[in-house]
């Protein structure tokens, strides 16, 4: 210890002992050591923590533990050590222990202590290894000290951009294991040059969908639509095992890592690339590499970002990666809504949102969109616009709710050329089965279950159901279906026929142009068969019906699914007056939308949510 450290200790006791007069001079000594002999007496503990730190790699267990935290406790009382400095080298130590209930409280100690110093923040995150990272990034509104910058980047070979090297990486992974389509947009991906791009597809609205643009381009700058379109390609690769590990050996976690530190103006190229890492994250060999190259800290961050889309891509790469509190594994296109953080609340059931033809997983279940007046009224009322109800409503009225979101691709890309197979991936059979396998790694079916369904979705549930019936290891999911909401589903088919061809292919892209023609064998034949299960598994129901017409052009305004359609013939069915775009979008939530869609999803599970 220095000698301030030792002269601030003798002048403390001589202070509390002698006579006025000299404990008046010591206690002038005393403030003037005072700020020196702290400082000493922190830099001296700060240096014992990093060098015990090297004693975190080993494994202990409990009794161990307990030992050498005595121990230290017993030095540090020799020489009135900041209790801080005990605590946090206490909670680092227990962080490694092999007892799992003793890390996961010592990760929930480190982020609720919020009167650590910079230096033991920096400290914290020299010595916690990636496990401890990952617990700690899962926390609400963790402090991001805790969190090592990502490691400098090597610089690029001369004349060669981020966009360069992400063609480069395309290039080198196999084609094999990789369906048609993503073998089609990865030539497409390495045919683009940085010309823009000459065509760009038109502003449809499809059925089911937005009213979104069909595409836009992100930028005037070509080399940021080409690195896009490498990304979204990279997307598609991320999703088979064998080429993860392509990507991670081939510099794919640096390069990606660059490539989101260039492009902080794009929040899609930057959803795209946690979505890739969410993907990675899937293969548990991965794990390290992942961390190693600091996506932990930039998952952490984008965890606390304001905007739901981003924090969710975020909240499921994290999930995969939390192999101590998440046994689920979430794929893409599975989106975690709520509990995003880890959290000792119980899940007791989950309630899975399905969004229709070019919906989306977050956009489909938006509050409804407010004109300017009702903007102003809204600021009155203090009544904050949610990008996602289910995230910001329901979570918050129903914590003991897993609540998922899951988009499925109706278009690989928002590429402005057509796959030349993609109609049979459009099919209701295809994403049923597609659907499945994915719900089934995310632990769907082991807990009771409510379906929300948009449009096009809820043909796809009753598909989905239906396929779990003839699966025996997909009986679960069955047994545990509690309810379904619909909202404008096209049971019985829609009056597509009496339009021209023209509309009926700008709200049906694809093959269901046919699936979906009113009194259709296949509609048909896909009711009758859920009327027999659904009462035989007595299934609860609710169904929304719209009653305004829908804008889908200029010139154009139609009933897009009439209520004797969206009549699946059992449970209830309410007729509200919005129009098919908005029949899932709650205009506030003390609306009769959401109060009443709320109230169906607490019934069902009421026996489930109740203790």
């Amino acid at each position: 210890m220095s000698a301030a450290a030792l002269r601030w200790i003798r002048c403390r006791r001589l202070s509390t002992a002698g006579p006025p007069s000299v404990k008046k001079v010591l206690q002038w000594k005393d403030l003037r050591l005072t700020h020196k002999a702290r400082r000493e007496l922190h830099k001296a503990a700060r240096r014992f923590v990093e060098i015990s730190s090297r004693l975190l790699l080993q494994s202990l267990d409990a009794a161990k533990l307990m030992t050498q935290v005595s121990l230290l406790q017993e030095h540090f009382s020799h020489v009135d050590a900041d209790p801080h400095e005990v605590a946090l080298w206490v909670l680092l130590k227990k962080t490694q222990s092999a007892n799992k209930a003793i890390r996961l409280e010592a990760v929930q100690e480190l982020a609720d202590n919020h009167h650590w110093h910079d230096y033991q923040y920096q400290t914290a995150a020299q010595v916690i290894d990636h496990r401890t990272a990952v617990g700690l990034a899962r926390m609400p509104q963790v402090d991001l000290r805790f969190f090592r910058h990502p490691p400098a980047l090597p610089d690029l070979e001369e004349g060669l951009s981020a966009e360069d090297g992400l063609r480069q990486l395309l290039a080198s992974l196999p084609q094999t294991e990789v369906d048609k389509c993503v073998r089609y947009f990865t030539s497409l991906a390495l045919r683009e040059s940085t010309q823009s791009l000459a065509a760009q597809r038109g502003g449809l609205w499809s059925f089911g969908g937005n009213g979104l643009p069909y595409a836009q381009s992100l930028t005037s700058v070509p080399s940021e639509k080409v690195e896009s379109f490498c990304l979204q390609a990279l997307v598609q690769h991320s999703k088979v095992r064998s080429h993860c590990d392509h990507i991670v050996a081939n510099g794919g976690l640096q390069l990606l890592q660059r490539v989101y530190q260039l492009r902080t103006d794009s929040m899609k190229i930057q959803r795209n690339i946690v979505r890739i890492i969410g993907n990675l994250a899937l293969n548990e060999g991965a794990h390290q590499a992942i961390a190693q190259s600091g996506w932990v800290s930039v998952l952490a961050e984008m965890m606390q970002c304001p905007h739901i889309m981003q924090a969710s891509h975020a909240a499921r790469a994290l999930a995969n990666l939390d192999r101590e509190t998440v046994k689920e594994k979430y794929p893409d296109g599975v989106y975690i809504l709520h509990p995003q953080t880890r959290s000792n609340q119980p899940i007791k059931a989950d309630v899975l949102f399905i969004h229709g033809i070019l919906g989306a997983a977050f956009k489909t279940w938006r509050q409804k969109d407010r004109n300017a007046l009702e903007e102003e009224e809204a600021a009155k009322r203090e009544d904050d616009y949610t990008e996602c109800w289910p995230k910001s409503w329901l979570a918050a009225d129903c914590p003991n709710l897993r609540v998922l979101s899951v988009e499925y691709d109706s278009h690989l890309s928002d590429w402005m050329a057509q796959c030349p197979a993609e109609n049979q991936r459009m099919s209701l059979a295809y994403r049923s089965q597609e659907l499945l396998k994915k719900l089934k790694l995310a632990g769907v079916g082991e807990r009771p279950v409510v379906w929300v369904a948009h449009s096009m979705g809820g043909l796809l549930v009753k598909k989905m159901l239906l396929d779990a019936l003839q699966d025996p290891d997909m009986h679960g999911l069955l047994q545990n279906t509690k309810g379904i909401m619909f909202y404008s589903v096209p049971h019985y088919g829609t009056f597509m026929a009496e339009y021209s061809v023209n509309v009926r292919y700008l709200l049906f892209p694809s093959i269901e142009v046919r699936e979906l023609c009113k009194d259709s064998p296949a509609l048909r034949s896909l009711n009758d068969n859920f009327l027999n299960l659904a009462k035989e598994k007595d299934f609860k129901v609710l169904s929304f019906a719209e009653t305004l017409p829908t804008n889908i052009g200029p010139m154009i305004k139609i009933l897009v699914v009439p209520t004797q359609s969206a009549n699946l013939g059992i449970g209830e069915l309410i007729e509200v007056d919005v129009d098919h775009l908005n029949i899932c979008k709650p205009e506030r939530k003390d609306s009769f939308l959401y109060k009443r869609s709320l109230q169906f999803i607490l019934d069902a599970l009421q026996s489930y949510i109740a203790h």
